[in-house]
């Protein structure tokens, strides 16, 4: 990969702090930690975002989350390792995520009304469009994840 194009935070810092500021409330929001983050792993593989894949994927194993499971995340629908409430989540994250593809269906939405709140819908789906955003923020500037060496 090529250096990243720009530091989005020296070019535009009130623009980052704005983010930020969102970001900081998906942190005490009503969805469980370990929840987000698969959300936030799931979006940002299918957004094909390294930095956030590689940044989200270590937050998950510091939330305890099994590597059989950060695995088999990209093909959740092919095993038993995640809940219903995983699940839905899930299926939320991905038709949000790709809203191109047409409306969120029905169907959808009232899967999610058996599973979370009200406040748990609007949390959850804040946490995916501040992922998109993180996302698209990431690839159009390169930014791509630094070599650890664990």
């Amino acid at each position: 990969m090529s250096p990243p194009r720009l530091d989005y935070n020296d070019a535009a810092p009130e623009g980052l702090q704005a983010l930020l500021g969102v970001n900081e409330y998906t942190q005490t929001c009503s969805i469980d930690t370990k929840l987000k983050v698969l959300i936030e792993l799931r979006v940002s593989q299918i957004n094909g975002c390294a930095f956030c894949i590689d940044k989200h994927s270590q937050e998950a194993r510091a939330q305890e989350e099994s590597q059989q499971r950060l695995d088999c995340l990209s093909v959740w629908r092919e095993t038993t390792f995640y809940n219903n409430r995983e699940q839905v989540a899930l299926a939320w994250a991905e038709v949000v995520t790709k809203l191109s593809a047409g409306q969120v269906p029905e169907g959808f939405y009232q899967k999610m009304c058996l599973e979370f709140s009200e406040k748990e819908i609007v949390d959850l789906t804040i946490i995916i469009v501040m992922m998109n955003a993180w996302n698209r923020l990431a690839i159009s500037m390169k930014q791509g994840p630094a070599k650890r060496t664990n």
